[in-house]
């Protein structure tokens, strides 16, 4: 069926009959060479919000044929008619991007348009979620959305281990595939790492050594890295593990079951957050002493100072810097590399006695903290905004950006909560109900194909969920100039990367998704980040482009 705004266009003879023609149904075209227009006879001219660089260097480095963006302006802005025009059928978002291969904050959102309030739009984006409770859960994952307000039941997935699993306590999406790290407390047992391999399979991917946990998971140049710990299993108020094997090393994934030793953190029984920051791998201590440790390559680790003698939690880069919670004091820290900063508590200090997770979501830093169950915002000017509490909660746990909506889990009911704005939380479910036990916990999360995975403590069961339809290509992003083409066919999504398939997702019922946000389409920002890097030949199509046509728009 042929759209409205597709009649107008070709009334209008914007739309060429030829079926071949890159130019048939093309709503939008911005070369971003030297000018934010649209060059695509439709009047549909962008504007800058905050600083945009019309001069910067193109594919063949001459400058002026590219849009260069910071990462922490507003991006382009395009008449609000614009995105009225997307509200149903199919289309294509098309770009050239570029990004650097060292970026320490998320890479942002290419183009949108997005309604937080009514959950309606579409986002094609570029995500890293880092400081996920211990784990750097996505790392530069290309990823496409669009919603209509919609959201799938909360599908159990199985437990990973099987009975004798506490919980997954580290949960991170790589190279096509969803891994769980475990607690298993058992005298005869130890953490482990597990692959998703769909329904409610599991695939066994070895035990790095014989500790208990594998308490974080994070990806570094290219390849999985797991850290390991003797997790105190009294801390959730369950009978203490009487496997007291000491773990605090740090393993590299090859493959199958083998793992490859990268070195004992000193002084450490149990690593906390792991991520990467200033293009290496950075870990904290789960429990006193504090330490923090900065990996130098084979088993060598070099200890830092930490915050004021603070324990490393939860470690996240954003904006160019790297930041952490503690359990030793209601603050976060801010690492440049050298020194530690104090950031100040969030709220009362006499309450919130420590932070314990790190999102970033429109464009700002969010902190969950226990002993409120609020989180909080940091402030243009460094100030902590208090933006509510979950429900009757206790702790803010796992927490990340999901299709545009903030999602949290928390303890001590394991219940799963959207962030509607303002000091605003919906419960969305509880996921874990085992009976008589003082502590659940929703623990950690990841994005991957699509859906968020939350895990629960003590059950062990790991669950997934879908808000609207997304697809995303679960491969770390590549620096430099590459095309990228986002395709609503119907009720299948597709991601293309240099002209070729990387990803799709076909949920049923999505073609009919009204995406009518009401708000403007962006370019170079979104709900989740302004963009960082360049973009160029931006186009968006009221069709589905062919896989022939996508590639012809990639060539070099």
């Amino acid at each position: 069926m042929m759209t409205a705004w597709l009649c107008l266009l070709m009334t209008l003879g914007f739309a060429s009959p030829n079926p071949d023609d890159l130019d048939r149904d093309l709503v939008g075209y911005w070369p971003l060479s030297g000018d934010f227009r649209d060059h695509s006879g439709n009047g549909l001219d962008a504007t800058a919000e905050g600083t945009v660089d019309r001069l910067a260097p193109g594919r063949d480095g001459t400058p002026g044929r590219a849009a260069g963006f910071d990462g922490q302006s507003g991006g382009l802005v395009v008449p609000l008619d614009a995105a009225r025009e997307l509200a149903e059928g199919d289309l294509t978002v098309s770009a050239w991007v570029f990004t650097e291969g060292q970026v320490d904050s998320p890479i942002g959102d290419l183009v949108s348009q997005y309604n937080a309030s009514t959950r309606r739009g579409l986002i094609l984006g570029i995500k890293t979620n880092a400081g996920v409770t211990f784990s750097h859960a996505n790392d530069r994952h290309l990823q496409f959305g669009i919603d209509d307000d919609r959201e799938s039941d909360w599908l159990p997935v199985g437990v990973p281990g099987g009975d004798g699993t506490l919980l997954a306590f580290a949960l991170a999406s790589h190279d096509g595939a969803l891994y769980a790290g475990t607690c298993e407390p058992g005298a005869s047992d130890s953490g482990r790492v597990y692959r998703y391999d769909g329904g409610t399979t599991w695939t066994d991917c070895g035990s790095p050594d014989g500790s208990n946990s594998v308490t974080s998971l994070a990806v570094f140049e290219g390849t999985l890295y797991a850290g390991t710990g003797r997790y105190r299993v009294a801390g959730s108020s369950l009978p203490e593990s009487p496997n007291d094997t000491p773990g605090g090393r740090v393993f590299r994934y090859e493959g199958g079951t083998t793992w490859t030793d990268c070195g004992q953190l000193p002084d450490v029984i149990a690593v906390s957050g792991l991520t990467v920051f200033q293009g290496t791998l950075y870990a904290g201590s789960l429990y006193a002493p504090a330490g923090f440790f900065r990996y130098e390559g084979g088993t060598t680790w070099t200890a830092l100072e930490t915050p004021e003698g603070k324990r490393v939690e939860a470690i996240a880069p954003f904006d160019g810097l790297l930041y952490a919670t503690s359990y030793d004091q209601g603050h976060v820290f801010r690492f440049d590399g050298q020194d530690w900063t104090d950031l100040g508590p969030l709220g009362d200090p006499e309450i919130n006695t420590q932070t314990y997770s790190l999102a970033v979501y429109q464009g700002a830093l969010h902190v969950g903290t226990w002993r409120s169950g609020r989180v909080y915002r940091l402030g243009d000017q460094g100030e902590w905004i208090d933006v509510g509490r979950l429900g009757e909660e206790l702790e803010v746990m796992g927490m990340l950006p999901h299709n545009g909506r903030l999602m949290a889990g928390s303890l001590p009911l394991a219940q799963v909560y959207r962030y509607e704005g303002g000091q605003d939380w919906r419960l969305l479910t509880q996921l874990d109900t085992t009976p008589e036990v003082v502590y659940r916990r929703a623990w950690t999360m990841a994005e991957h194909a699509g859906r968020l995975f939350v895990s629960t403590l003590p059950s062990g069961q790991v669950f997934a969920y879908r808000a609207g339809a997304s697809t995303s290509w679960d491969q770390t992003f590549p620096a430099g100039w590459h095309h990228v083409a986002a395709v609503r066919s119907g009720d299948s999504l597709r991601l293309f990367v240099d002209g070729s398939p990387v990803a799709s997702e076909t949920v049923d019922g999505s073609g009919a998704f009204d995406l009518s946000a009401e708000a403007p389409l962006r370019i170079g920002s979104g709900p989740n980040a302004p963009f960082r890097g360049r973009l160029a030949e931006v186009r968006l199509h009221g069709r589905a482009l062919s896989d022939d046509e996508i590639a012809r728009l990639a060539s070099p």
